[in-house]
Order: C-alpha cells, then structure tokens, then sequence
C-alpha cells in the first residue's frame, strides 16, 4: 500500500505544532463513501516501560467483516508523550504497517481523534492525509469538547462541541455503554462517519475493525 509523507517525524514539540497547523488546512471534511468492499481498523498499543509501540492494521471484508489481512509493526518511541501530539509517537508505526498491506482499502477507521482535537487534525486526519483515504476517527474518551449523554441505546447520539463549533458525535455504539466519540479523519462527512461506525458495529462496543486492531495490537479490552 501506498504512504505519501508531507513532513519529517523526528522533530521538536514545538515543529510537531507548526506541522499540525500546516496542514490542517489540506483536510477533507465532506464526502461519502458509497462501495466499499475493503474496511480497515487501526491501533496502536504502546509499552510505556520499554519505550516501544506495536502498531496493527486489520482488513475486513465488508459487510461479511471477514479477516482478509493483518499487519503489525513493532518499533521504538522517540517522541515525548504530549497530549494534542500523540500522532507523532503513533503514526510512523502505523504507517510501517500500512506499507506492508497488499489491498488498498475503501474506508479506514483509526482508535484516535480526527477534528476533534485542539488544531482540529488529530492522528485519524493526520493519518488520513498520509493514507489519502477516507478516515473516520473512533476514540473511546474525549479530548476536548461538551456534549450532553446520548440516549441509552445503541444508536442514539449527541453533538460534540467545542465553544460554538460542532466537532463530532457521541455515539452509542451498545445498550448501556460508554459512547465512543466519533469525528471526521478525511475525505468524509461527520453524517457519514458516523452511519459508518455503526455499520461497522457487531455487537461490541467498538467497530468490529478497530476492535480486532485493538487485540492484533495487543491491547486489552
């Protein structure tokens, strides 16, 4: 698979910073996704005792979500753990193991933020800029922003805002648990992202991808 690098990724926190401001302006906020055949999941699991990180990138079939491909990348950490710049401690790995996909996938879900993120370009957008696909970010806590509790079943959603600005949707992905806080990556609507992750949803919590990303990266749920 190809990966497009706009920028270096050993830099300082403060050239991380200039980068994000850099390139959110190149960020996709609209579009549909209409065929998809190939869905991936992205996640990364870091071992903050050995400074290393794993990287996994699932590729489902869709809708059967059938495995089709799994990669993982294993690697060092050099970057300094900064909250609103994890995409620099992340995405090298991620990239790696995207490099070693034979299938280019039709849409891409990331465990991470997408707008909603103080520079609005968190790892879901950063990576959908590399990937020059179609990312929805799928986070499982917030990071910035106030929402009122979506209903208690699945399906029911709330709007993520930050001041007056929406920035994502809360979501329901399961009868009486926590939401996940959905926000566009690139190349796709708020709407669609998250008709998406619902649809990508097989009775878990999380999307069936970023789920067995979550596990092929060694994370525990």
């Amino acid at each position: 698979m190809q990966v497009h690098c706009h920028h270096e990724w050993d830099v300082s926190t403060a050239r991380a910073r200039e980068i994000q401001e850099t390139l959110k302006s190149r960020i996709c906020s609209s579009g549909e996704v209409s065929c998809v055949e190939y869905v991936a999941g992205i996640d990364v699991s870091i071992n903050r005792f050995s400074k290393t990180g794993t990287a996994a990138v699932v590729v489902l079939k869709y809708p059967e979500m059938d495995i089709f491909e799994v990669k993982t990348f294993r690697g060092q950490i050099g970057f300094p753990y900064v909250p609103g710049l994890l995409t620099f401690r992340e995405a090298p790995l991620v990239l790696n193991a995207c490099r070693q996909l034979t299938v280019t996938p039709d849409l891409v879900l990331v465990d991470g933020q997408g707008y909603a993120h103080p520079r609005r370009i968190g790892l879901a957008s950063h990576l959908g800029l590399c990937l020059e696909l179609p990312v929805v970010g799928c986070a499982k806590s917030r990071l910035i922003g106030e929402y009122e509790e979506p209903g208690e079943n699945a399906g029911c959603t709330s709007v993520l805002k930050d001041k007056d600005e929406v920035i994502g949707e809360v979501v329901r992905t399961k009868d009486n648990v926590k939401p996940l806080f959905i926000s566009v990556g690139h190349k796709i609507s708020l709407v669609a992202a998250v008709r998406w992750t619902l649809a990508c949803c097989r009775g878990y919590r999380l999307p069936e991808p970023t789920r067995l990303a979550h596990q092929a990266a060694g994370g525990h749920l």
